[in-house]
């Protein structure tokens, strides 16, 4: 069992401690049978997914992705209680974590930004696991480079037409409805975006087209031929499409953290026990120094990693605001960590380690991807940078002296 004494921290109320119970129980008894078969093919993968996301849905654990007004647990959209099922689910899956992770992402749009026609159209069936939900942000040539996007939405009469394509698109296929990013103005680069709610099945929309990765989740590429939407489709405000994907992101990049902190864990908790067990040279691996070293460096990645993830998802829930400098922090750490703890829980594992099958295995597999999306690592140390350099241009500015 990983440790969980972090949830004695002040980050965290009763209300959350409880929930980390019922994820823990969940977990224990109610996943299991779901994950049977998953890794059979890419067909089993989406199966499950579907199925995961409609059992957390039953047991009212899909409530940390939306407000309390829609079937949410808690007012307002509640980062810690995302990052800690997040944590929780990642732990003991990461296609379970990925199945609440996209009910969260694809709808957090419509709480942030929605109209109330619109959250009540949406938001209370992705609690209850009925939609599952898709956020189509990225390109071919428009992934980290948001403004490259070349996907258009323009107005016909009382409807828009949305030509393009998306790709690396979580629930690709699977989803029942997708927020869609496209150019409705002639400003270049972020300027000009909007964002839309599009049902998967619109008119020209065509999502058929799956991605095969060395963790296989459902994912694939999503193109609009003249796919129509209602006037009414539209979220937020024309032009604000980059504002709500980068408050998105605000959000769910913590989460992200969370998730690879959960696999993180899992390394530790599986390493621990392997070098206990194992015997060399007459003793136990764990006698070792070399052995102990690695342990105690992957402890303290960890929580280095768990102090920046709540220490985010505390700020933004408590403090409110942006969180850009903090949820970049905790992304980039926690991610890079995972991926270094993984490795050595591999190398503690030695042949076994890569073994089909084994657990540090497919964290190994499942980690690579987190220190891509959602914001690329060395993206995230550009974001940081000029958060540091422009506080320090503040800094300067104020001073009277600052050569003193």
């Amino acid at each position: 069992m990983a440790d969980k004494s972090f949830l004695g921290w002040p980050f965290f109320d009763d209300g959350h401690r409880s929930l980390s119970g019922e994820l823990e129980r969940w977990v224990g008894h109610s996943l299991p049978p779901l994950l049977e078969g998953a890794e059979d093919s890419l067909d089993a993968v989406y199966a499950c997914v579907r199925r995961i996301v409609a059992e957390l849905g039953k047991a009212g654990l899909l409530r940390v992705c939306v407000p309390r007004a829609y079937g949410g647990g808690r007012e307002n959209l509640d980062v810690r209680s995302l990052c800690l099922a997040r944590e929780t689910l990642g732990r003991a899956s990461g296609l379970a974590d990925f199945a609440l992770a996209m009910q969260g992402l694809g709808s957090a749009p419509i709480s942030l930004f929605g109209r109330e026609d619109q959250k009540q159209a949406f938001l209370p069936r992705v609690a209850d696991g009925s939609a599952l939900a898709a956020f189509a942000l990225s390109e071919s040539n428009a992934g980290s480079d948001v403004g490259a996007m070349t996907t258009t939405a323009v107005r016909d009469g009382q409807s828009w037409r949305i030509d393009g394509s998306k790709t690396w698109i979580s629930n690709a296929g699977l989803a029942t409805f997708y927020v869609v990013f496209a150019r409705t103005g002639k400003e270049p680069g972020a300027k000009g975006l909007s964002a839309f709610l599009v049902d998967a099945n619109a008119p020209g929309l065509d999502a058929s087209e799956r991605i095969d990765v060395i963790a296989p989740h459902p994912l694939g590429t999503v193109r609009f031929n003249s796919c129509r939407v209602p006037a009414d489709s539209m979220l937020g405000q024309p032009g604000e499409g980059f504002k709500i994907a980068m408050s998105t992101l605000d959000v769910f990049r913590s989460t992200v953290g969370s998730a690879a902190l959960g696999f993180a864990r899992r390394a530790l908790d599986e390493a621990a026990a392997r070098a206990i067990q194992r015997r060399m040279f007459g003793r136990a691996q764990s006698e070792f120094q070399l052995t102990q070293a690695k342990l105690a460096d992957m402890a303290v990645q960890i929580d280095a990693a768990a102090l920046l993830v709540y220490r985010s998802a505390w700020t933004k829930d408590v403090v409110g605001g942006r969180v850009t400098r903090e949820a970049s922090m905790a992304k980039l750490f926690a991610t890079e960590a995972a991926q270094q703890v993984i490795d050595e829980a591999v190398q503690i594992f030695g042949g076994l380690g890569v073994v089909r099958g084994m657990a540090v295995e497919r964290l190994y597999r499942e980690i690579r991807a987190l220190r891509i999306y959602e914001g690329a690592s060395e993206v995230l140390r550009l974001i940081i940078g000029s958060k540091v350099v422009e506080a320090a241009a503040t800094e300067g500015a104020a001073s009277p002296n600052p050569a003193g």
